[in-house]
């Protein structure tokens, strides 16, 4: 019997074995939808972020009168995108609380800043160049918005309208009346789409422009407007899918590029100085210049090589204004026929020696084509000895680079009818087409199934966005992109009434800009240590994707979430992805900005290491930080 007995435990033991296993795996599987059930009670959704982003306060057309207190709170409570006219401080979480500016700093551009650009020479007109604050003289304090600051209108109306509390100024209204620039229309301004060379309006301007060369075939994308005013034919030239970037410097024409950002049209502080253009070379199929008071014809032709540098191979100058037509505007130029027949002369010569060809001159205008390539224009440097063909290593070096008097190599060909660095899809294909830059693996890292995946990245994450962000509807118009990579953000965002400032940090380890204006989009390079060439209040959205990765490092990120601040205008919002670590600095720092900010969940699910945090500005102003402080 006892061995009968001795053997029993045996036979049970594999059954007490299934039972431990079972126990285990069910404590395990309770756990595991525990920390589930907490990570989504504990991440907002998207859905009910949708609901708060709605506007639901002013309308398009604003209201200045006080509404409903802006809550100033940390994460832990839901966002609340709608209009408000106040603030109220909360200082809890023990962050940092950054004081406004005086109201004197309302239009504060500390890289353009007028008076410490007196400190500079003024010879090529340097001083207006980027001069940006020393470090000590760095501003902690937020830029206010002028009193009784209104929502900017919607586009398409913005194009036409701005309110005129929101930017001051009626000089430009008086010294251009004739020329139909600007005018004031009670609480507002308008925009008749005058220039100084079309006083019939930019439209038909540009239609007679098409009538010289093709605008509507697709060929044409990305323009550049140099010396550009209120950027009317920046702001016209959208409709025909054509994207400008127009810069003027800031100068006594007061606030030309801030009233063309109000307006929604691409625009940045920028002049033909000494320095090099921030955008790489072959970036523009159009150039112009509309009576710029550019002196094309000084300094051995420099601007116009220049020209040469950023124009695409097979791209377009326009010139109007001095000294075209001379003959018949010399005496309302208050200029000698001799004076103006020698220096359009002068242009003449320089554009020969760049090899570029005069497709026409009528009424107005006059338009020289670049060449394809340097075939022919190697041969012709036996005749032409200078401007000589550039040596330097890198033509997309822009950041503080100074100017060349070399002509800028196109990549070689094998065939005078071939385009130097290849040739671009007509847009809109050009937006999805693979760039001749990766195609030719000139981007080290960057492949063809690269791209395709960052096509599709893309997509997912707009589409995750618009379950929190309105894109479709209007409230959002200008977008920057701080960190662009490629421009898939502005190519996913392409089907939307916005456009994108793409990005490229000019220390960045990969050179992508050139991609993303071979994508028919347009951009700028950037060292985020620095303010941007904008005014205050200036865009809608900001997009920062492991932008503090990058800087964390490199200055003090509080500096850079500072300039976001400036640039954003009141109730614009803020996406910003990066590792949990970075975003809970980047969180404590704008819980002191008069910021309200939420995570979100990543378009991956929650266990993604990346995180999304969300900010929006409040609406305060000057005035009413005054009377808070």
């Amino acid at each position: 019997m006892a061995k009968e007995y001795s053997g029993s435990p045996k036979i049970h033991q594999p059954e007490s074995k299934r039972n431990r296993l079972t126990w285990i795996l069910g404590v395990s599987a309770l756990c595991i939808l525990s920390y589930i059930i907490g990570a989504w009670q504990n991440t907002s959704a998207p859905t009910n972020l949708s609901e708060v982003f709605n506007y639901g306060g002013r309308s398009d057309t604003g209201s200045a009168s006080a509404g409903n207190s802006l809550p100033l709170s940390s994460s832990s409570s839901a966002l609340d995108f709608q209009s408000h006219h106040q603030v109220e401080m909360n200082n809890s979480g023990g962050a940092q609380n950054f004081p406004p500016c005086d109201i004197s700093y309302s239009e504060y551009t500390p890289c353009q800043d007028p008076v410490r650009g007196r400190k500079f020479d003024r010879v090529m007109l340097k001083y207006r160049e980027r001069h940006c604050p020393k470090k000590e003289e760095l501003l902690r304090c937020l830029i206010p918005a002028p009193p009784r600051y209104r929502t900017p209108f919607k586009w398409p109306q913005s194009r036409d309208y701005a309110w005129y509390v929101n930017i001051p100024h009626r000089e430009l209204s008086i010294e251009k009346a004739v020329q139909n620039w600007i005018q004031v229309e009670g609480d507002r301004f308008r925009f008749p789409g005058g220039g100084t060379m079309f006083p019939r309006g930019a439209d038909a301007y540009i239609d007679d422009i098409n009538d010289l060369i093709p605008l509507e075939s697709g060929n044409i994308r990305t323009a550049i407007d140099t010396g550009c005013g209120v950027a009317s034919w920046g702001a016209y030239l959208l409709r025909r899918d054509i994207l400008a970037m127009s810069f003027a410097p800031r100068d006594t024409h007061e606030a030309q590029v801030q009233f063309a950002l109000e307006r929604g049209v691409p625009a940045m502080i920028g002049i033909m100085a000494s320095q090099r253009l921030p955008y790489p070379a072959r970036a523009f199929d159009m150039a112009h210049c509309s009576r710029c008071l550019i002196p094309w014809q000084k300094y051995d032709g420099m601007y116009l090589i220049e020209v040469d540098r950023v124009l695409r191979p097979g791209g377009y100058w326009i010139l109007s204004g001095p000294p075209i037509r001379w003959k018949t505007y010399w005496r309302g130029w208050e200029r000698t026929e001799e004076d103006l027949k020698q220096e359009q002369d002068a242009i003449e010569d320089v554009a020969k020696r760049l090899c570029w060809k005069k497709v026409i001159e009528k009424n107005d205008l006059a338009i020289w084509q670049k060449p394809l390539n340097h075939i022919d224009c190697i041969k012709s440097k036996k005749v032409y000895k200078t401007p000589h063909i550039c040596q330097s290593d890198d033509p997309d070096t822009a950041w503080y680079r100074n100017m060349e008097t070399c002509i800028t190599p196109l990549p070689e060909v094998s065939s005078s009818d071939e385009v130097a660095g290849g040739a671009l899809e007509k847009w809109p294909l050009r937006a999805f087409a693979i760039p001749p830059r990766i195609t030719s693996g000139s981007i080290p890292g960057i492949t063809t199934e690269k791209f395709h995946e960052d096509n599709d990245l893309w997509k997912d994450r707009v589409s995750h966005y618009k379950g929190f962000i309105p894109l479709s509807k209007g409230r959002y118009r200008n977008i920057m992109d701080m960190n662009a990579y490629l421009g898939g953000f502005a190519a996913a965002l392409s089907k939307y009434p916005v456009w994108v400032m793409n990005v490229v940090p000019a220390n960045s380890n990969q050179d992508t800009l050139g991609v993303i204006y071979e994508r028919g989009f347009i951009g700028t390079y950037q060292d985020w240590c620095e303010a941007f060439s904008t005014y205050p209040r200036t865009y809608d959205l900001i997009h920062a994707g492991g932008l503090f990765s990058i800087y964390q490092d490199r200055c003090d990120i509080t500096h850079i979430l500072l300039e976001m601040d400036r640039i954003l205008r009141p109730e614009g919002a803020v996406i910003f992805r990066d590792t949990v670590e970075v975003l809970v600095k980047v969180q404590g720092i704008i819980d002191g900005m008069r910021w309200k900010s939420q995570f979100v969940d990543h378009e991956s699910g929650p266990f993604n290491p990346e995180k999304i945090l969300v900010a929006v500005k409040g609406y305060w102003t000057g005035e009413a930080a005054q009377k808070q402080s």
